[in-house]
């Protein structure tokens, strides 16, 4: 989940929210990038997934929110009943989220686990810090996928890592702190470190996807595993 400042102005996103499955209960949807989750106090920010999606789906509610930068998986209820039915299964933590990253750098160790506690940062807003004083229990997990060399013909060769990133608690820009801590930022993280290629241009996006998700659905009560390969 993401707050963004009321200065912040999100450029036009002009892909598409593709929907994954849908029954008269709830809607699994693949959110783009640069897309924000629900519309924005400033009315420059209206276009959200919340905004487009009450135009199909009447009466549909967020049960959970990605980044503005973040793409991937979300469930979306129809109704109030089954938000309640969700929200509970994530407060319960009953919902796993699994994302897929590319990290700065090459991680050391194959796998994995961060466990420090985030809190607001009111000096810097929209940022996190992490706090063990005042922060709420935060912890992730790692598993290494690939080490590679991002390979440009106007730069020097870039190490990075593709891991698989599983958050057991769901704080405020977790992952990205997270890695921040482990010293190997998200690329293409603008709050946290990961912004640029050494000797490149700006990265297009936050290189994040929420790639799995599973939950019981609140009516049938079968398992749903829903998978969605990274873009990147």
């Amino acid at each position: 989940m993401s707050t963004i400042s009321d200065t912040f102005i999100a450029p036009p996103c002009h892909d598409e929210i593709e929907i994954l499955y849908q029954d008269e209960h709830l809607i699994l949807i693949n959110k783009p990038a640069g897309l924000l989750s629900l519309s924005g106090k400033n009315p420059q920010n209206l276009d959200s997934v919340h905004h487009r999606l009450v135009q199909i789906f009447p009466g549909c509610t967020l049960v959970h929110r990605l980044d503005f930068g973040t793409s991937g998986l979300m469930v979306v209820a129809r109704n109030k009943v089954i938000n309640a039915a969700l929200c509970q299964q994530f407060s319960q933590r009953a919902v796993t989220k699994i994302y897929s990253a590319l990290l700065c750098g090459h991680l050391e160790e194959n796998e994995g686990v961060i466990d420090a506690a985030i809190a607001k940062d009111p000096a810097r807003f929209p940022l996190m810090s992490i706090c063990s004083r005042h922060g709420k229990p935060a912890r992730s997990r790692y598993r290494v996928m690939e080490r590679f060399y991002d390979e440009r013909e106007d730069s020097m060769p870039v190490p990075l890592t593709r891991v698989r990133l599983t958050p057991e608690t769901g704080r405020t820009h977790q992952l990205r702190i997270h890695c921040q801590l482990l010293g190997h930022p998200i690329l293409g993280c603008d709050l946290y470190g990961g912004r640029l290629l050494p000797g490149t241009s700006l990265t297009p996006r936050l290189m994040l996807h929420a790639s799995e998700l599973h939950f019981v659905h609140p009516v049938s009560n079968a398992a749903i595993k829903m998978h969605h390969a990274s873009p990147f």
